[in-house]
């Protein structure tokens, strides 16, 4: 018989990839549907292992789309879900990930980024997904992604993911790249009664007043399990309270824009930075994910060459906090943005900190990881 209970506090050497899993089962991650993908597959590999021992199940999908509907599947029956994958299988997955954000079906997607387009590079690091997993689905929604930058926060990111998911009904998009999911930290894992954790809300109504789609005061639905005595259609049609498909404008429109609204009114909530050194900075760095890491190191090296500089990171990657970031930015002599792409999160950058702050752009698609001296590097060259 699986043993039900989690490990207590422990002091671990472990994998990113392993921490996603930890603090997905922590979080009360019970299925989990993928197809192995380089480089995520540990994340699957080890929900296979891990799942069962907790009462739970893992399902290797014939593809990344199957996987995709499974999770939404079994969500909708209940049971708190994820899947994970990197590049072109992140793509597939955009047709049912649009489906889960209309018919408002909480779970959880890894995308391990790894160089692209296409095939690309699969074992090398990247940060090229980060306008698709804000925009990948047609249509408008509003969309959460985090961005972890260790093996300790890659576990506590995904419990606010699931956590995430759970409060607002929608898919939440855990946004790691190849540096943190093969990255070996020692990390000190919670006992599961320290957590928080969060179970989506269920119906005080009794089956026949209840109407599964009608928002709350929140802007958020409760949403029955199937198999509990509530009848209710779930569709990828846009649709009124009670679920069925309608094309009522004003219906339509309401639907359309709290699905955006649910998240936007709840922005602060949501959003989480780390800022350092940036109270006498003159120039910043807007750093995220595993370039953030070199980018820590830059912003040391800088000050002990006399140099203000600070650090933003921002760990909620979507929704794009404007005030937040204009507030930390603005006035600075320089924004140094280093990624991993030709530039994707730069022009959220540029768009809020005004034409009167020069944004430098450190770009790199080798295949290879920034370096801390290639990013302090472009500090100097602004002072």
């Amino acid at each position: 018989m699986p043993s039900l209970a989690l490990p207590a506090r422990r002091k671990v050497l472990m994998q990113g990839n392993e921490a996603i899993v930890e603090g997905a089962i922590a979080a009360g991650m019970r299925f989990y549907a993928g197809y192995p993908i380089t480089p995520s597959t540990e994340i699957a590999e080890l929900a296979s292992e891990k799942l069962p021992r907790v009462g739970g199940r893992f399902v290797q999908m014939e593809d990344e789309i199957a996987s995709m509907a499974a999770v939404v599947g079994a969500s909708l029956a209940g049971r708190k879900a994820m899947t994970a994958t990197s590049g072109p299988g992140f793509s597939l997955k955009q047709e049912n990930l649009g489906y889960a954000l209309t018919a408002e079906v909480p779970c959880v997607v890894v995308n391990v980024q790894r160089q692209g387009p296409s095939t690309g590079l699969p074992t090398s690091p990247s940060q090229g997904d980060v306008m698709q997993a804000r925009y990948g689905s047609h249509g408008d929604y509003a969309a959460i992604a985090l961005c972890p930058a260790s093996v300790g926060e890659a576990y506590r990111l995904a419990v606010r993911a699931f956590n995430l998911a759970e409060r607002f009904r929608m898919p939440v998009i855990l946004l790691a790249d190849e540096i943190i999911g093969h990255l070996r930290e020692s990390v000190e894992l919670p006992d599961p009664s320290e957590l928080t954790v969060v179970d989506r809300a269920r119906p005080t109504l009794p089956p026949g007043e209840h109407k599964a789609y009608r928002p709350g005061p929140d802007g958020v639905p409760v949403v029955p399990d199937f198999g509990t005595g509530y009848r209710f259609h779930v569709t990828g049609l846009i649709h009124g309270e009670d679920g069925s498909p309608t094309s009522n404008p004003k219906v339509v429109e309401q639907a359309v824009r709290r699905l955006t609204t649910k998240v936007t009114d709840h922005i602060d909530e949501i959003y989480e930075a780390e800022e350092r050194d940036l109270a006498d900075a003159d120039v910043a760095v807007f750093a995220y994910g595993g370039t953030a890491r070199a980018a820590r190191r830059a912003v040391r090296e800088a000050r002990a060459k006399g140099l203000k500089v600070g650090l933003y990171r921002p760990i909620t990657l979507w929704p794009f906090h404007d005030e937040r970031v204009r507030a930390a930015l603005q006035g600075r002599r320089a924004v140094v943005v280093p990624e991993l792409n030709l530039g994707q999160m730069a022009r959220e950058v540029e768009r809020v900190a005004g034409a009167g702050t020069k944004v430098v752009r450190v770009n790199k698609v080798s295949g290879e990881p920034l370096t801390p001296g290639e990013i302090l590097a472009a500090i100097e060259e602004v002072f």
